[in-house]
């Protein structure tokens, strides 16, 4: 049992959301508490995957650990675990409705929200997220300055909880 564990990251110390000491000017204690919450569950678990329903998440940032869809061939065409989504990998596109959830052009909210969540820990590089052990899956509703449907909202809510296209049964999201 170690108190207030603090990971090897090198930018960990400017996590002010994480821990923050007053940092650049900022208020001592403002934060979520994550060193002392670290000493009852140290960054999640690899079993746990993140939902991330913003404008898409970079599959191939170093610091982030990607949910691969375990049921899925990757390129088939086929919709191999019968979910309604084809190739569905690393996630959805449901601006496009496809399988191309990357973030497009300038804006990464998805991946900084992904970091902020669940990037890697303990492992020399970058930063640190606060469930650093778990995977991320990207779910994407957004795109540019497009505005989200409802529809698309409920559908993209839907398939982060496990829900299948049809809406009446579940695959292991």
């Amino acid at each position: 049992w170690q108190r207030y564990y603090t990971p090897n990251d090198p930018r960990f110390g400017n996590l002010w959301h994480l821990n923050n000491t007053g940092q650049s000017g900022g208020l001592v204690d403002a934060d979520v508490d994550m060193p002392e919450a670290w000493d009852i569950n140290r960054g999640g678990s690899p079993t746990t995957v993140v939902a991330v329903i913003d404008d898409g998440v970079q599959s191939t940032h170093p610091d982030l650990n990607i949910w691969t869809n375990p049921g899925e061939v990757s390129g088939d065409g086929i919709d191999n675990d019968g979910n309604g989504w084809i190739d569905d990998i690393h996630g959805w596109n449901f601006v496009f409705n496809n399988n191309q959830s990357e973030p497009l052009g300038s804006d990464r909210h998805g991946t900084s929200v992904a970091g902020v969540s669940a990037a890697r820990g303990d492992n020399n590089l970058g930063v640190t997220g606060a469930a650093y052990n778990s995977q991320v899956i990207s779910i994407k509703m957004f795109d540019g300055n497009s505005v989200a449907s409802t529809a698309n909202i409920a559908a993209a809510l839907r398939y982060a909880a496990g829900i299948n296209a049809a809406g009446n049964g579940v695959w292991n999201a």
